[in-house]
């Protein structure tokens, strides 16, 4: 039978029904409707409560993932063009080597950074990025995680948790004032006063001088990364640093009173080598208190008692190991017990100035020095870099056959030649390398072992200005003479941290307009979007 003849018979059937049965199958139709009706809801209803649960999992999953991977590893982009939100390569590393635990306490609540933001722009008129300061400090705290050690920040207000600033006053004998960042490590305190945290953000001058480009220039992550290495250094260098002689200056501070600055506190203290201020004729300084000694541009000639002293502290009772840095004053020709000192090391600084017309920054005076010993010297970050050293004296080797070992370290180009101190248009001498670096070192061996002590001479104390050491991005001095001190101190060869150069912009939010942009992103729209789903969830639900 055919499907039309099927359904042709259907209807006739249905037509000669009787009217109850036809009823009687109407009624159960509509009672199936509403069952069947009930059934989708559910199904429908389960299905969004389902949902439901499902983002809310995702969302407490991925938070928890997200909080895990953060302490880790930074979870912020920073997008902007100089990287002012992230931690250079060399402090990164620097952290991640540290064994210890480390706690960086800010006498200062979080928005004080902000506050010290707005200050600054309203005297000045400039976006001082101040907040930085701390989010480079979330930073170190979560590096440090990926190393052996830790680092806890934390920021207490002085007025209500005096005591805990009180902690650190047994092991640290200056002043703790608000703003300052306190770094410590069990008994040991190093605090980056207040005046030093307000200072860290300051316009760089000679960027502005030079090319006309203004920039800030940012020393913070330098001297934070600086504080942790040494606190954690088990063995930091203590040095006697010869500021005074029988109450004097030492040095004409007029000349060099940047130059002492830069190599003591720039170079010298941020890379491990604790520096104590010493008067040469009245302190002692002895070899059971330090390990090395800096004789910096002495204007006059020191007495036997002093030579005798310097002597003393660097023969050590026959063990040795103890080192000297003797940085000569350009202009002082006649220091008869100085000069005898340093020939007992076969050393000679000669009355000569060392020029350069071919290899120089502008001046003959100013002349580009290479290395000449890398063995000394060590692995550079970057060996592209000039090394840059003004008015140079010549320093020449005495031979004699005292079994002292001595090197030229850093030299001039084979073009150099030489002018008298008295007389610059006197040119002196034959063109070659000239030594503007030299070390000395004496000997003595027990038991298989070998014990040194070195002097470390240095022809030019300009070469050692804040000029040249804090532009570690334009000129290799800093890295140079930093890896040479720690060749002859027994240092694991440090990397100075490089400074930033901020970028100025007239057009950046201020900080409460970077609150708005935050809570607008991160909160508000977020917000709409999930209320929006939400809505289209329910009415499709309802239908």
């Amino acid at each position: 039978m055919s499907k039309k003849e099927l359904d042709k018979d259907k209807d006739l059937t249905n037509k000669n029904a009787p009217d109850e049965l036809v009823t009687i199958e109407e009624e159960t139709e509509k009672e199936e409707k509403p069952a069947s009706g009930f059934r989708k809801k559910l199904k429908y209803g389960s299905m969004f409560y389902i949902v439901i649960a499902l983002v809310v999992a995702i969302v407490v999953v991925m938070n928890i993932m997200v909080t895990v991977i953060g302490k880790r590893s930074p979870m912020k982009i920073d997008l902007t063009p100089d990287d002012r939100f992230e931690l250079s390569d060399e402090s990164i590393e620097a952290v991640k080597n540290i064994n210890k635990d480390v706690t960086i306490t800010v006498t200062a609540k979080r928005d004080y950074f902000d506050a010290l933001a707005n200050y600054w722009r309203g005297q000045t008129g400039y976006d001082t990025p101040f907040e930085l300061i701390p989010e480079l400090l979330d930073k170190y705290s979560v590096y440090a995680k990926q190393g052996n050690g830790s680092i806890d920040v934390r920021y207490v207000d002085m007025d209500v948790d005096p005591d805990i600033i009180n902690q650190y006053k047994k092991f640290y004998n200056g002043d703790i004032e608000r703003g300052s960042i306190i770094v410590s490590s069990g008994d040991r305190v190093s605090v980056i006063s207040s005046t030093d945290v307000m200072n860290m953000i300051a316009p760089d001058q000679y960027t502005a001088q030079t090319t006309g480009e203004y920039k800030f220039k940012f020393t913070g992550e330098s001297t934070i990364t600086s504080a942790i290495t040494n606190i954690c250094d088990a063995h930091p260098v203590k040095t006697a640093f010869a500021m005074t002689m029988n109450g004097a200056s030492m040095f004409d501070a007029q000349s060099y009173g940047s130059a002492v600055n830069a190599f003591e506190n720039e170079l010298l203290a941020k890379n491990g080598y604790d520096c104590t201020d010493v008067d040469i004729a009245l302190d002692d300084i002895k070899p059971e208190d330090y390990d090395m000694a800096v004789i910096f541009a002495p204007s006059v000639d020191f007495s036997e008692d002093i030579i005798k002293k310097l002597s003393d502290f660097l023969y050590n009772g026959g063990k040795y190991d103890r080192n000297l840095i003797y940085v000569p004053d350009v202009s002082k020709t006649n220091l008869p017990n100085i000069e005898a000192f340093l020939a007992d090391w076969n050393i000679k600084v000669e009355n000569e100035i060392i020029c350069d017309d071919q290899y120089n920054i502008g001046a003959a005076y100013a002349i580009v020095l290479k290395v000449s010993d890398s063995e000394a010297v060590g692995t550079l970050p970057n060996d592209k870099l000039p090394i840059v050293s003004p008015y140079t004296r010549t320093l020449t080797e005495i031979t004699k056959n005292n079994g002292n070992i001595v090197k030229s370290i850093i030299s001039s180009y084979d073009e150099a030649y030489t002018v008298s101190i008295t007389d610059k248009n006197a040119e002196v001498g034959e063109k070659g390398e000239k030594s503007a670096v030299m070390l000395s070192q004496k000997q003595t061996s027990e038991d298989f072992n070998v014990y040194t002590s070195s002097v470390l001479a240095l022809g030019s104390p300009d070469m050692l200005d804040s000029r040249y050491i804090s532009l570690n991005t334009t000129y290799n001095n800093a890295n140079v003479v930093i890896s040479a001190i720690n060749q002859i101190a027994g240092k694991e060869n440090s990397t100075v941290i490089l400074d930033k150069s901020l970028q100025y912009s007239a057009i950046s939010p201020s900080t409460d307009q970077a609150k708005f942009i935050q809570i607008l992103v991160c909160w508000v729209i977020p917000f709409i979007i999930a209320a929006i789903g939400i809505t289209v969830l329910l009415r499709r639900r309802n239908k």
